[in-house]
This record gives C-alpha cells, sequence and structure tokens, in this order.
C-alpha cells in the first residue's frame, strides 16, 4: 500500500539517463530560486522603518539613504556571486570558494551556517505567509503554527516529485508577485510624477533630529539588509540549469538582482514619500499598495500575490539545502545518504531533513517572523563575508583579466557584510546568541563524521599485496552482492568458498558513473578471476529489483541442479551503530525483499577496529 501512496504522492520513478529533462530554463529557474529574494521585499522596508521609527517620524527620511546602501551592498554581492558560479561551476557557492581559499574550517562555518539559514529560510518564508493568511482570516490566527508545518510539508511533497515540478508549481505565484509589484511601483511612480498623490512624508531628507546616531543608522541598516537574503542559492544550484549551465545561472543571477534592486528601491521610496509608518494592525506594502490602489479589486490581488510568494519562497531553500548537503557528503563531513538521488533524481535525503529542521524552528520559535529574521541575517552575512574574502584571494592567486576591478568589487562587498555581522551581534545579540551555541555543534559533528569516514576507509582498503586466504569446499552456489572493492568484499570472497563449490559476484551498475563501473569490473577480476563476476545495469539508481530478478534466475537453475543457493550480503559494522544504519538502508530493503523468495539470506560481517 506504501508504494501505492508513494507513486501518487511523488509520481513514477525517472531514469537517470532523464536528469537532462529535469534540468531548468533561465525562466524556470528564476521561478524557483528566487522566490526567496523577492519575497523579501515584502518585509525589509518594514525592518528598516520600524527602527527608525523609534525615535520619531522625523528620522523616516533615513530610509532612503539606507535603501541606497543596500543596494550597493546588492551590487557588489550579485557580481562577487556572479563571478564565483564561473570560478566555481559545480555548485556549492560560499562553502566551496570558502574551503578553497580560507581553508576547510572556515569553509564549514560557511557551510554550516548556510544550512542552518535554509532551515530560517523555510520557517521564515512560510510562517510569514501564514501571518498573511490568518491576518485575512482572523479566526485562525490561533492555528498559525499547525497552518504553517501543514505549508512545509506541502512544499516537501512539491520537491520530492523533482525539480522540474516544484519550477512549474512556482511559476505562476513568483510571476504573478513580480506584475503586481512592478505594476504597483509603476503605477505609484506616475502618479507622483503628474502630481495625483501629494507629498506626504512627515520630514525632507536631510532634515536633522536629536536622536539621528551612527547607532540607529547601522541598527535600520542590519534590518534592511534582510532584503538581501536568498540572493546566494543560484550559486549553489548551478548544477541545476540547463547547459551552458554557469552563463545561465549568471544571467538568472542578474535578472533576479535587477528585478530585486528595482522593488525594494521602489518600495522604500513609495514607502517614504507617502508617509507610511510601521503598524501592528497592517504591513508597510499593503499600506503603500492601498496608497497607490485604494481599497478596490486590485488591492486585494496585490495582497493575495503577496501572501502566495511569502508561502513559496520557502522554496529556495528546498532547491539549495540539498545541493549544499551533497557538497558536504561528497567531501565526507555529512553522511553519505546525502549523496543519493530519488525516485525522482532529487536528493530526497536532504529535502527530507529540510523539512524536518524547520518544522522544529517553527515549533521553537513559535511560527514568530520576528524573532527569526536577526539569526536568519546572521548566516547569510557570514558566509557572505568569507567567500567575498575568498575571491579576493582567489584573484590574487590567479591574477588573470580585471583582476584588481574584480578584487575591489569583492573587497567592499566583504567589508559592509563584515560590518553587518558585527552590528548585528553588537546591536541584536539577544536575538543571535543561538549562532555561537549552533556553529561550534556543527562543526564537531562535521569533524566527527569526517574523521569516522577516514577510519573506515583505512580499514576497508584493499592491497593487492597482501595474500587472501582461499579455502575450497563443496556445498551449495553461493551469490555475492558487491557494492565496491573493500576488505569486507575480499574476506566474503573467501567465507563464500568455504561454504559452496559455485561462487558468482553480483553488482548493480547505475547511469551516473560508468567509468568508476567498468574499473570496478575490472579490478574483481583481477583481484578474484575465478570468481564469475555480473554487472547488472538499472537506470532507477535502486538495487532492489534488478538482484531480485537474477536471484530468481539463478534460483531456478540451482533447484534444476538439486542445489541449494545462498545470498551472501557483505556488510560492517563500524564502531558508531547509527552510522551502520545509514550505510546499509539498501542492504536491509533487499534482506526484506529476498526473505519472500526460496533461497537462504546470510550477511557476511566485518567487524571495524575501534
Amino acid at each position: 500500500m506504501w508504494r501505492y501512496l508513494k507513486r501518487l504522492l511523488i509520481g513514477k520513478p525517472l531514469k537517470t539517463l532523464d536528469e537532462g529533462s529535469q534540468h531548468l530554463s533561465r525562466g524556470k529557474a528564476l521561478a524557483l530560486l528566487s522566490s526567496d529574494a523577492l519575497s523579501s521585499v515584502a518585509y525589509g522596508t518594514e525592518q528598516i522603518t520600524t527602527a527608525l521609527i523609534a525615535v520619531g517620524s522625523v528620522a523616516l527620511w533615513l530610509q532612503i539613504p539606507i535603501a541606497l546602501l543596500v543596494l550597493v551592498l546588492l551590487g557588489a554581492i550579485t557580481l562577487s556571486y556572479r563571478q564565483i558560479i564561473h570560478a566555481y561551476p559545480s555548485g556549492g557557492g560560499a562553502y566551496l570558494v570558502t574551503s578553497k581559499n580560507w581553508g576547510q574550517t572556515p569553509g564549514l562555518v560557511a557551510g554550516g551556517s548556510l544550512l542552518v539559514d535554509y532551515m530560517l529560510t523555510v520557517a521564515v518564508s512560510v510562517t510569514s505567509g501564514t501571518a498573511a493568511i490568518t491576518s485575512a482570516i482572523p479566526g485562525i490566527h490561533k492555528y498559525s503554527v499547525p497552518i504553517a508545518v501543514l505549508l512545509v510539508l506541502l512544499l516537501t511533497g512539491i520537491n520530492l516529485r523533482g525539480v522540474r515540478e516544484s519550477a512549474s508549481f512556482l511559476t505562476v505565484p513568483v510571476y504573478a508577485f513580480i506584475l503586481m509589484m512592478t505594476g504597483m511601483i509603476a503605477y505609484g511612480l506616475y502618479n507622483i510624477a503628474t502630481g495625483h498623490v501629494d507629498f506626504q512624508a512627515p520630514s525632507a531628507v536631510g532634515t536633522s533630529f536629536s536622536g539621528l546616531s551612527l547607532v540607529l543608522v547601522m541598527r535600520a541598516f542590519s534590518s534592511g539588509s534582510s532584503s538581501l537574503t536568498g540572493v546566494e542559492a543560484i550559486s549553489n544550484a548551478v548544477p541545476n540549469f540547463k547547459e551552458p549551465k554557469a552563463k545561465n545561472a549568471a544571467k538568472t543571477l542578474v535578472m533576479m538582482a535587477i528585478i530585486l534592486a528595482f522593488f525594494f528601491g521602489g518600495v522604500t521610496f513609495l514607502s517614504y514619500w507617502l508617509g507610511i509608518r510601521p503598524s501592528s494592525e497592517e504591513t508597510v506594502l499593503a499600506q503603500i499598495a492601498e496608497g497607490v490602489f485604494g481599497h478596490g479589486m486590485l488591492y486585494y490581488i496585490f495582497q493575495v500575490s503577496t501572501a502566495a510568494i511569502l508561502a513559496v519562497a520557502a522554496n529556495t531553500g528546498f532547491s539549495a539545502f540539498p545541493q549544499l548537503a551533497f557538497n558536504l557528503a561528497k567531501d565526507k563531513f555529512m553522511p553519505h545518504i546525502y549523496l543519493d538521488k530519488g525516485d525522482r533524481l532529487g536528493y530526497s535525503n536532504g529535502i527530507i531533513s529540510l523539512a524536518l529542521g524547520s518544522i522544529v524552528l517553527i515549533m521553537i520559535f513559535h511560527g514568530s517572523t520576528e524573532a527569526l529574521i536577526p539569526l536568519y541575517a546572521v548566516g547569510v552575512f557570514v558566509p557572505f563575508t568569507l567567500s567575498q574574502s575568498g575571491m579576493i584571494i582567489h584573484w590574487w592567486r590567479e591574477r588573470e583579466g580585471h583582476w584588481i576591478t574584480k578584487a575591489v568589487i569583492n573587497f567592499v562587498g566583504a567589508a559592509i557584510s563584515a560590518v553587518l555581522v558585527l552590528t548585528l551581534f553588537a546591536l541584536r545579540f539577544d536575538n543571535v546568541w543561538p549562532y555561537l551555541v549552533i556553529m561550534p555543534v556543527l562543526l564537531y559533528v562535521f569533524f566527527t563524521i569526517r574523521g569516522h569516514y577516514r577510519k573506515i576507509g583505512k580499514q576497508l582498503r584493499v592491497l593487492s599485496k597482501e595474500p587472501i586466504k582461499r579455502h575450497h569446499y563443496d556445498g551449495a552456489d553461493v551469490l555475492i552482492l558487491v557494492s565496491n572493492l573493500t576488505k569486507v568484499t575480499a574476506e566474503a570472497v573467501d567465507y563464500a568458498k568455504s561454504i559452496g563449490d559455485n561462487v558468482m559476484a553480483l553488482h548493480v551498475s547505475f547511469d551516473s558513473n560508468p567509468e568508476r563501473e567498468q574499473r570496478l569490473s575490472n579490478e574483481f577480476k583481477r583481484e578474484f578471476p575465478d570468481v564469475r563476476y555480473v554487472d547488472v545495469h538499472t537506470s532507477y539508481r535502486s538495487i532492489t529489483v534488478p538482484a531480485l530478478r537474477f536471484v530468481d534466475e539463478i534460483s531456478r537453475g540451482s533447484k534444476e541442479r538439486n542445489r541449494s543457493l545462498t545470498v551472501l550480503i557483505p556488510q560492517f559494522i563500524p564502531h558508531a551503530s547509527w552510522q551502520n544504519a545509514l550505510h546499509n538502508q539498501n542492504s536491509l530493503r533487499l534482506k526484506a525483499a529476498l526473505a519472500t523468495r526460496d533461497v537462504t539470506v546470510a550477511t557476511y560481517y566485518f567487524h571495524l577496529a575501534e
């Protein structure tokens, strides 16, 4: 029943060779990867005005120069990540850049920050969308947390169906928001230019007031910079683009930055001109929409489009988190299950982990967007600082075409980002202190996993110079399942020969790495020339079905010759029992399926030393 339910919710499995059809065009990538950045316009200007109004409405004119400074930072970050996309087209973004140029530990700080930040992206976006829904229907406000959790589960299901389907789903809300925002800003500016809307700001730009200070400016600037969250997502997801991947990703990034700059600048200017003040009853963006459109149909359509993009903005995290987890797992800092692709060619384990982490955050913070945003900003600007300063080192090392100009751009972005991080810790410490606890814990986990894999790799290596004991006994047919050539495999072959005189090795190969499969075949035949090696190919990244078919064929032949068949599954027991379960998911599924066959199933366990 679970299998049919899974097919209904997720869809039929895709072949590995179908991966190209899942890659994104620039139009769909813009919808999939920019929703977080574009949706932050809904609260970026409001964060600035909320910080400024604390000293009086006369201070609201400061939102204009602060917005210009945010746009300068946006330009530096965009140019920097455009450079990163071309210099490091394999994805990984800030993690890869920082690791290559600053070293392993700073790279893990950047990677760990982004992992947590993508969880916060989902939590902030979903809680913001929930707030928009409960504002329209006040009677359901007490159900905010369950509604937010339900939205996360809905987005999880959509993303498990694959990159292409999730992008198609997001196209309507994202482009509807772009259309409505463009219309509102253009119509508002037209009314101002034609004199249909009077100047309503409480004070002119440059008006002095008693509460003006650097602390006020930096507090408002750090709050408004939350509009830049999500800009880095495209650099992490370059492998999801159609060819030429780097070129398409870079163009999509520039498109997103131009749209974001227009929206943020336009909204901030309209907020100032219309004299908008932050209110607990109505958002700044809603007040601007009412001032431009009135309280008619266009106003309600605008509100619906805003709520929709806030709800789906979480999808940026669902796109970027699994790819980042893949890069960390490839470097052995996260469990290898994050390397596996699911039935729909997405990194399903990463998607599910992100969903669970986001749900936990929503419950801890009780669905409060305001409590999450400062921590959210730190998680973004620490990797911004590390990656852009890392690019300065990259250009100094490479010294290729206009490298001084590129390094200056990176320096501007790195300096402003570093100042923002220091400001957030100095002025919003009550909100961001968890970062100082989370990061050391993550680093400890990363290095523990890396050390674990190194110990396993050292003990599993097969050295051809070492003689392997070989015994010969008469007995049953024995089929060994082989995933790679390690010490476990070597000793399992020896054990198989001790219980049977006809030993075969079965390997299930995938489309993803044919060179590796051929190399394994050659090495196995060289190491064990007297064992028949069979390679069964599958296009669906699962060993269970092809292995069962082969077992059925061999089993029939064994019965005809009045011989029993033993299927031997080599496994190792590492010193961490949880890691054993993660390593052997495929084996556990296969053992359960083989139990229904009329064969003997045995497991050869190789015990690793502590």
